[in-house]
């Protein structure tokens, strides 16, 4: 799939004068914001893009209550799946820029722009990066009613009963399609994609025996694969997950190379003032580093990121070209 030049003209002497009052009352209005050392002095909302149960929601859910615990204030989750993520992002995209409404985003909004023809939002222009929050790899998790136990019994059982097995995802354009479609490149079978309105929603019908396989990120898995729930086939990294050792890596099963990455951040509406970016930035990265969450970070399979701020934006405009390239060689559609 594929995808302005700002004229300026001359400025009045009166509009230049307009103008000119507008930018100080601007300035004097973000400086009014943060003159008020009790930011937040209500709720802050942030917008999670799909339904509670999935990777973002494992991270997010964990990450705002420690902030309210810290803060002492409500930072409360708004979900809104759908469209692969895509419309809680541009319902974000849209949010008042004073500081009370994030956007806990993830991989799937790098691949979007290269999946989507025509979003409302765009996730370099519209936000301002405040920090990733988690980066678990992905999994090859399969339904406990199917009669495959390993990676090679999974491909050759693919090969067999060719256009017979399905995988679900959280919704076309998200990491899990991609990886299920890159897994099927690889290895050379035919499976068919059934999207969901999110990784909660796939994981019961996986559970359930609905749908047979699943290309998840470990952060929404790792729960399920404890308790027996869905079968582990392999982690899909150059190493094993320290969470898991006993899961091997794509590579050591049988398929070498199968590599896909999943992560989870945080994103301000555009506008929203510097200083109140930089207090909750600071506030998101203490709540991580507290023992609680680096505990349920590292079972969720994830280090602690650092990764904040244009740093983190450099990465996700590197994301963004790296997952076009994926969708590309897969010739993954809509």
């Amino acid at each position: 799939m594929k995808k302005s030049v700002n004229v300026v003209g001359r400025l009045t002497s009166v509009a230049g004068a307009i103008a000119a009052v507008a930018a100080v009352s601007l300035s004097m209005g973000s400086t009014a914001v943060m003159a008020d050392p009790n930011w937040p002095n209500k709720p802050v909302t942030i917008i999670v893009p799909f339904p509670a149960g999935g990777g973002t929601d494992a991270f997010a859910r964990p990450l705002s209550t420690m902030m309210n615990k810290l803060m002492n204030k409500q930072f409360i989750l708004d979900y809104k799946g759908g469209a692969g993520g895509t419309l809680g992002a541009g319902v974000a995209a849209k949010a008042a820029p004073d500081g009370y409404t994030f956007f806990m985003g993830a991989v799937h909004h790098a691949i979007a722009p290269s999946m989507y023809p025509k979003l409302d939002y765009d996730i370099e222009k519209s936000f301002v990066p405040v920090a990733l929050v988690a980066a678990p790899p992905q999994i090859i998790v399969a339904s406990p009613k199917l009669p495959v136990n390993d990676l090679k019994g999974l491909i050759d059982y693919a090969k067999k009963n060719p256009g017979k097995l399905n995988f679900s995802s959280a919704g076309n354009g998200t990491s899990h399609h991609l990886a299920g479609e890159q897994f099927k490149d690889m290895s050379k079978t035919f499976i068919t994609h059934i999207p969901y309105r999110g990784a909660g929603p796939a994981l019961v019908d996986l559970m359930a025996g609905q749908v047979d396989i699943m290309f998840d990120g470990l952060g929404s898995s790792a729960q399920h694969i404890r308790s027996g729930k869905i079968k582990a086939i392999a982690v899909a990294s150059n190493k094993r997950n320290p969470a898991f050792p006993n899961i091997p890596t794509a590579t050591e099963a049988g398929l070498p190379g199968y590599e896909v990455s999943s992560w989870y951040a945080l994103w301000a509406p555009k506008g929203t003032p510097q200083p109140i970016i930089d207090k909750m930035t600071a506030e998101v990265t203490r709540a991580m580093n507290t023992p609680e969450l680096k505990t349920i970070w590292l079972n969720n399979g994830s280090e602690t990121p650092t990764l904040t701020g244009d740093a983190f934006g450099k990465f996700v405009n590197a994301e963004i070209k790296r997952w076009n390239q994926v969708v590309k060689a897969s010739g993954a559609k809509m």
